[in-house]
């Protein structure tokens, strides 16, 4: 069943790894999709859909949101999947890094979505999907701090969203993943002096024992977006393969 035949979704941060991943099972889903990042080559990687149309968009500019959202006042969902995982504690760099992280993880997300809502509002309806992480408000882990900080900001985003608006039939919520195998974790973990430690070191952590799936996390984003879960709003679906118990 093409659970979202009809709507007009929009996703940020759609090259690659969970952005890629909703872009996909919305399109899987009926969907007329705009699958937006910050790099055209990263977006030329997506299957041709007729169904599918990229948009290179730099979340961190308002004012390529704002025209986007003008050209686009049809869109039915939005899925922000931008994210940036800085390492370090407070007190390296802390503040800095702080201010950088919260820009893209979190002001990025206020600005998609400023720039929708009245569209959705004016219609009386429309669902909104903030990728947010474990690591926030729901569990911490080490040399996190501006990114636990921030992806806690959105959790707390994703709350007054739904709270103002609960009434007037847009929904705001967000999804928290563990440890997802991702080109960007992969790029990561390379990066450091033990890669093979440390990839053994993010499966440890798991209760079950493997890494996350992209295209687990899409399925949940699926449903929020979906008429299947008109009553939802204002939650934080954690799926962490048990890491936050």
């Amino acid at each position: 069943m093409d659970r979202l035949t009809g709507k007009t979704c929009i996703v940020t941060a759609a090259g690659q790894g969970i952005g890629r991943a909703i872009a996909e099972a919305f399109l899987g889903e009926g969907a007329q999709v705009i699958a937006t990042d910050m790099r055209s080559t990263s977006l030329d990687q997506l299957a041709e859909h007729r169904k599918l149309e990229r948009a290179v968009l730099d979340v961190t500019d308002q004012d390529a949101i704002r025209r986007l959202a003008k050209d686009h006042p049809e869109v039915d969902v939005l899925a922000n999947c931008v994210g940036y995982v800085a390492h370090g504690t407070i007190l390296d760099d802390g503040v800095a890094t702080l201010r950088s992280s919260l820009d893209v993880n979190v002001c990025s997300m206020a600005a998609m979505i400023a720039a929708f809502l009245p569209a959705m509002l004016e219609r009386g309806r429309g669902a909104i999907v903030n990728i947010a992480s474990v690591v926030s408000s729901v569990k911490s882990a080490p040399d996190r701090f501006a990114y636990a900080t921030s992806k806690a900001a959105v959790i707390g985003l994703t709350r007054s969203v739904a709270r103002d608006f609960a009434a007037r039939g847009v929904r705001c919520n967000s999804i928290s993943p563990g440890t997802v195998d991702t080109p960007s974790l992969r790029m990561r973990v390379a990066a450091t002096a033990r890669a093979e430690t440390a990839m053994g070191e993010f499966v440890a952590r798991q209760p079950m024992g493997r890494l996350g799936a992209a295209e687990e996390v899409a399925a949940v984003a699926v449903l929020l977006a979906t008429d299947e879960a008109t009553f939802m709003t204002g939650a934080n679906v954690v799926i962490d393969g048990g890491m936050s118990l």
